[in-house]
């Protein structure tokens, strides 16, 4: 079934062209973009009321909102490709909007993240290009399909490494395991609207290049299908535990995406495995994605409204903050319960359908079992860390009295507008839920076509036993982590009777300093700059060698290349000249000759000439692009 809509082709753009594709599941998401700028948009009228450079923050803002929307609309990788870029570089100014040092820090990670996963996506689409010769979706399905059946080892082996590469960037943007390093550092500290983009509609953008993947290069892979899946398997479950062990707030709702994320890439790769009968994880992959964009919408506004109000995120510093704002509470609530899985709401549906598709799938493949459980293990988890928020926020006091007396007084924490974005985003949530025949099912049915659905054999009892036994699994096995994991060993007893969250998870245990930094920053730059070492050496030792021996150009008779006017005239006066006095001095000139000499001279002065001038030009060229970005910078800032 093919993905109906409106194509647009703009040829000679980057050579290449451009192509779109408006309609489906690429419309769908281009929607929810638009959807959540608006919201956080407005948001942003009152928590960016007294930063500074705003207009920065805004046009940064707008540029990713259009990069984000044509990358969901576009039609082949070349389009989804420089879009994507523009999005990481534009999205970057909004995440270091306060130029604090531990924001630098952050922002410098996502860049170098972005920038390495886009330059190996890169050298992946020339190798799918180079295999197939197009990038464009309509063709790229059934030439890949075609080179996979063909089992050529060499063909074979170039596809695989393209999808490799292409996995990489992707993979990376979409905060899959162990390419994540990024997420849980640049929520917490970019401006909550941002954080809600990043977390609700950016980050989908890698898991589109991941579906991409899945459906139209390596559609028939079992090895890419579980390879896939079980990078989601442990995105999935290590969100959660990190989830778990943090007490900052927005950290917390950084690593859930992360762990939301997981279950949305394991989605992707049962799309593979399942085949002609992958219905249930194409629809239950679409609609994770719809819900986890409005959830964390919800999520990441609520924490915001608390950030702008305290300037706090330690959950010891914001505990009790909400236990007398009713639809701060109640917002919260919503996003919380609709995570979590919880019947009624959004997330629970689309749970039920990549919960049934593991099922499905473990009847092929006993392991996947294991699976399943992990699965349902996750669902917990993310029942047990957001009542741990919800408690400790809505719930629990302050254990300093006078700031909870403070947090009860304050009456004017939300402006009209704030509040009515909060509102209409917190209702999504159960009427997806309760609505989900009207709603969710009807855009799953528009979005399959892109991924290539099959037909569902029977409709899907959201509510029946067997269905509701797995959300209340999950339920259960939350309920006992929080009580008997976060109550007894989170939250610590003081000596003076008060109590305190802690985070025991070990600093160790960080990938970006323990692995990330130590071989980037430390082993690869030794070892390269050793070998450039020992090549200069022993290109200099060869070079001298040749200059004595073979090539010395002082005892060849060489002839005069074209354009060597000055050498050629002049030589021959100053060989006429050395034969004239050598009739004087009786002293012959032997085998040295001026016009070779003055050659030699010329060439190497016409060499560095022309790495001046190429500097100069470069020089020029980054001199007038930076003075176009200052006016730039002086039109909107």
């Amino acid at each position: 079934m093919g993905d109906l809509g409106l194509s647009i082709k703009i040829p000679y753009i980057c050579g290449m062209g451009m192509s779109f594709h408006i309609g489906g599941f690429r419309l769908i998401f281009a929607a929810i973009s638009t959807y959540m700028w608006i919201m956080t948009t407005l948001f942003s009228v009152q928590y960016m009321a007294h930063a500074e450079k705003k207009k920065r923050y805004y046009f940064f803002l707008i540029l990713t909102f259009f990069a984000t929307t044509l990358l969901f609309l576009s039609d082949d990788l070349f389009t989804t490709f420089v879009f994507f870029e523009i999005m990481s570089i534009a999205s970057y100014v909004c995440v270091i909007h306060d130029e604090k040092k531990t924001t630098l820090r952050a922002g410098g990670v996502y860049l170098a993240v972005a920038v390495i996963g886009g330059l190996v996506s890169l050298m992946g689409i020339f190798l799918l290009y180079d295999l197939v010769g197009t990038l464009s979706f309509g063709e790229l399905r059934e030439l890949c399909i075609g080179v996979y059946r063909s089992k050529d080892a060499v063909k074979l082996t170039q596809l695989y490494a393209s999808a490799g590469c292409i996995l990489f960037g992707f993979g990376a943007k979409a905060g899959m395991f162990p390419l994540h390093i990024w997420l849980p550092m640049a929520h917490p500290v970019a401006p909550a609207p941002a954080s809600a983009l990043l977390s609700g509609i950016i980050t989908k953008t890698g898991i589109f290049g991941i579906i991409v993947l899945a459906v139209y290069v390596l559609p028939e892979s079992i090895p890419w299908g579980l390879f896939i899946s079980i990078l989601g398997t442990l995105t999935m479950l290590l969100g959660g535990v990190l989830a778990i062990f943090s007490v900052d707030i927005k950290r917390t709702l950084a690593c859930s995406s992360m762990s939301q994320l997981g279950m949305i890439i394991l989605g992707a790769g049962l799309v593979t495995l399942l085949g002609e009968e992958n219905a249930l994880a194409v629809r239950g992959t679409v609609l994770h994605m719809v819900n986890h964009s409005n959830l964390k919408l919800v999520l990441f506004m609520a924490a915001g409204v608390i950030v702008m109000n305290i300037h706090k995120l330690n959950l010891n510093e914001v505990r009790g903050y909400g236990r007398k704002k009713m639809l701060l509470k109640l917002v919260f609530l919503s996003g919380a319960l609709g995570i979590g899985g919880i019947p009624l709401f959004n997330g629970y549906i689309s749970k039920t359908l990549l919960h049934e598709a593991v099922v499905e799938y473990a009847v092929f493949d006993g392991t996947f079992k294991v699976i399943e459980y992990l699965f349902l293990l996750t669902g917990g988890m993310t029942v047990c860390y957001m009542t741990k928020l919800f408690v400790c926020v809505f719930m629990e006091s302050n254990e300093d009295k006078k700031l909870q007396e403070k947090y009860d007084s304050q009456k004017e924490y939300l402006t009209p507008l704030s509040a009515a974005v909060l509102v209409i985003s917190a209702i999504v949530m159960p009427v997806f839920g309760l609505l989900s025949g009207a709603t969710l099912n009807r855009l799953a049915d528009s979005a399959q076509g892109f991924l290539h659905g099959g037909e569902l054999e029977h409709s899907v009892h959201y509510f029946s036993l067997d269905n509701l036994k797995g959300g209340i699994i999950s339920i259960l096995i939350g309920a006992a982590l929080y009580f008997l994991i976060v109550r007894k060993l989170f939250i610590r007893k003081n000596a003076d009777g008060s109590s305190s969250y802690v985070n025991l998870w070990p600093s160790k245990l960080d990938l970006l300093t323990l692995i990330y930094e130590p071989v980037f920053m430390v082993a690869l730059p030794a070892v390269f700059g050793f070998i450039s070492r020992i090549a200069d050496f022993a290109l200099d030792g060869l070079l001298i060698v040749l200059r004595m021996t073979t090539h010395s150009q002082l005892k060849e008779k060489k002839a005069i290349p074209n354009g060597y006017h000055l050498a050629w005239n002049l030589g021959r006066i100053l060989n006429k000249t050395a034969d004239l006095c050598g009739l004087v001095t009786g002293r012959t000139r032997g085998d040295k000759d001026y016009i070779l000499i003055i050659a030699e001279k010329q060439a190497v002065l016409r060499q560095g000439e022309r790495v001046v001038s190429a500097s100069s030009a470069f020089s020029f060229m980054m001199f007038a692009i930076g003075i176009m970005i200052v006016v730039i910078y002086l039109l909107v800032v």
